[in-house]
C-alpha cells in the first residue's frame, strides 16, 4: 500500500483498526517521544485511507485524543499533539540589565498603603474551619457594588481574575470545545486556552472593542463560551463603546447557551463607564472584577457576580480544591477598598495612568509613530512593520518591551506589527530617550 505524503513515518507504523486502538497507538508514540509536541496528525481522510478504515473511525479516534488532553483540534488547521511549552508571562521576565517597560504592572507608588489595614488584621481573631467562605463585610460591599451594574447576582470570591476565568471555563467546557477569545488576547487567557485544550476562536478587537463581525464568526464556529474585556483591553487599551455593546448584546440574545465572561479587571481605576454586552435575562454569564491593578497584584482576590447555576458550579470547584480564598486577603481587600482615603487615591491613580500614557502618545506622534491607550496601564504602539527586529534593536539600546506577537492567537492578527509598553514609572527624560531610541530602531 503506497504511503500518503500526509502520513509521517511514525504514523505509518500504526496498524490499528478501531478508534480506541488508533488513539492508543498515537498515545504510545507520544509517550515514546516519537511524536513531538506540536506535531500535526494526518488529515482524517488520509489516515482513514492509510489504515483502510471508515473516516468516522478516525474522527472518533481524534476525539478520544482530544478528550485525553493528548491532542488539540484547530479547525481548518487540523489536529496537533498538544504543546505545553511555556508562554510569556504577564509581569515577569528573566532578562536583566534592561529598563523593563514590558511588565504591565501597576505603579507601586499609586497603590494604597496597606500598613494601617495590616495592623488592624493583626488584632483580628483567626478564621477557623466551618466559618463562611466569604468574609461577611466583603460580601456586603461586593454585592452592593455588583448590584449597581448587573442587578442582583450570586457572589463568589476567587484567587484573582485569571483564576476566576480559568475555573468558569473549566466548569462549563471540555477539551476541544470552541471558546471565543479577543484578538489580540491577554497573555494569561492564552495560557488558559492552551493548558485546558480548548479550541480558541479569535474575535478581533478595534477601537470600539470586540467587533460584531468577530463575534458573529465565533458564534458560527460554535463557541460555547467567550471572554471579553469591556474596558482597558489588554494589550490595546480599547473600550467597548455604547453602540458596540448594544450591537454585541443583541447578537448574543439569540445564543442563550453561550457562557459570557466579562473580565473587568481595571474597574476601580478606569476612566470609562462599564458597558456590558450580556443580554437581559441571559441564563449563563459572569462579571469578573479583581483588585490587582487598583490595590496590588499580590492580593489575589477576584470578585465574581454571576447567575445561580454558574455560581453553584464555581463554588463547588473551589470547595473541591482550595476550599476558600484566604480570609486574611479578603479582609485586607475590604479594609483597603473601604478606607476613607482610597477613593481619592484611586482617582489619582487613574489620572496618572491616563496622563503618562497620553504624554507618550503625544511624544510618539511628533515622530509620526501611532499609538493608542484609551484605558489601562499600557500603550499599544503600531510600528507598521514586524516588531521582532525592533524589539531586538530596543534591547540593544537598553529597553525591554513586549512584542505584540505574544498576544496573537493566530497568524492573521496584525499584533505582530505592534509593541506594548508600560511607561508610567519613567521620568520625562527617560520617556524622551525611549522615543528617540524607538525612532532609531525603526530606522535601522
Amino acid at each position: 500500500m503506497p504511503q500518503s505524503s500526509a502520513i509521517s513515518d511514525q504514523i505509518a507504523s500504526i496498524t490499528a483498526k478501531t478508534a480506541a486502538e488508533i488513539a492508543e497507538a498515537v498515545r504510545d508514540l507520544v509517550d515514546a517521544g516519537q511524536l513531538a509536541p506540536g506535531a500535526s496528525l494526518p488529515p482524517v481522510r488520509a489516515l482513514a485511507e492509510h489504515l483502510e478504515v471508515n473516516r468516522n473511525t478516525v474522527v472518533a479516534a481524534y476525539g478520544l485524543l482530544v478528550q485525553a488532553g493528548v491532542a488539540v483540534t484547530r479547525g481548518r488547521a487540523g489536529t496537533k499533539i498538544v504543546d505545553l511549552q511555556p508562554l510569556p508571562q504577564e509581569g515577569f521576565s528573566n532578562v536583566t540589565g534592561l529598563v523593563d517597560i514590558a511588565s504591565g504592572n501597576p505603579d507601586p507608588a499609586l497603590l494604597p498603603a496597606a500598613g494601617q489595614a495590616l495592623a488592624q488584621l493583626a488584632a483580628d481573631e483567626p478564621v477557623l474551619y466551618g466559618q463562611p467562605v466569604i468574609d461577611p463585610d466583603l460580601a456586603q460591599w461586593a454585592r452592593e457594588m455588583l448590584v449597581q451594574d448587573v442587578g442582583e447576582a450570586e457572589l463568589t470570591i476567587t484567587a484573582g481574575s485569571a483564576d476566576a476565568v480559568q475555573r468558569l471555563l473549566a466548569d462549563s467546557l471540555t477539551i476541544g470545545d470552541a471558546v471565543g477569545f479577543e484578538q489580540p488576547c491577554f497573555l494569561t487567557t492564552i495560557q488558559t486556552a492552551q493548558a485546558a485544550g480548548y479550541r480558541p476562536i479569535p474575535m478581533p478587537v478595534d477601537a470600539e472593542g470586540l467587533t460584531v463581525e468577530g463575534l458573529q464568526n465565533a458564534l458560527d464556529e460554535g463557541i460555547r463560551a467567550l471572554v471579553v474585556t469591556p474596558r482597558a483591553h489588554n494589550p490595546t487599551g480599547a473600550v467597548i463603546s455604547a453602540a458596540r455593546a448594544q450591537d454585541l448584546s443583541a447578537l448574543l440574545a439569540d445564543h442563550p447557551h453561550v457562557l459570557i465572561i466579562e473580565d473587568d479587571h481595571f474597574w476601580q481605576v478606569s476612566n470609562h463607564s462599564y458597558r456590558s454586552i450580556i443580554p437581559a435575562n441571559h441564563p449563563r454569564w459572569a462579571l469578573v472584577r479583581s483588585v490587582s491593578k487598583s490595590l496590588g497584584p499580590d492580593l489575589r482576590v477576584g470578585i465574581v457576580g454571576s447567575d445561580k447555576l454558574t455560581a453553584s458550579r464555581l463554588a463547588s470547584h473551589i470547595r473541591s480544591g482550595a476550599m476558600w480564598v484566604s480570609h486574611l486577603l479578603q479582609r485586607l481587600t475590604y479594609l483597603l477598598t473601604t478606607h476613607p482615603d482610597t477613593p481619592a487615591q484611586l482617582a489619582h491613580a487613574s489620572q496618572e495612568y491616563a496622563r503618562a500614557n497620553a504624554q507618550l502618545i503625544e511624544a510618539l506622534a511628533t515622530s509620526k509613530i501611532s499609538a493608542t491607550s484609551a484605558d489601562g496601564v499600557n500603550v499599544w504602539i503600531n510600528l507598521h512593520e514586524k516588531a521582532a527586529p525592533v524589539v531586538e534593536a530596543l534591547a540593544a539600546r537598553g529597553w525591554l518591551v513586549r512584542d505584540g506577537a505574544e498576544f496573537s492567537l493566530d497568524s492573521t492578527d496584525d499584533a505582530v506589527n505592534h509593541i506594548r509598553v508600560t511607561i508610567h514609572q519613567l521620568t520625562p527624560a527617560q520617556r524622551d530617550e525611549f522615543v528617540s531610541d524607538l525612532v532609531a530602531a525603526l530606522d535601522v
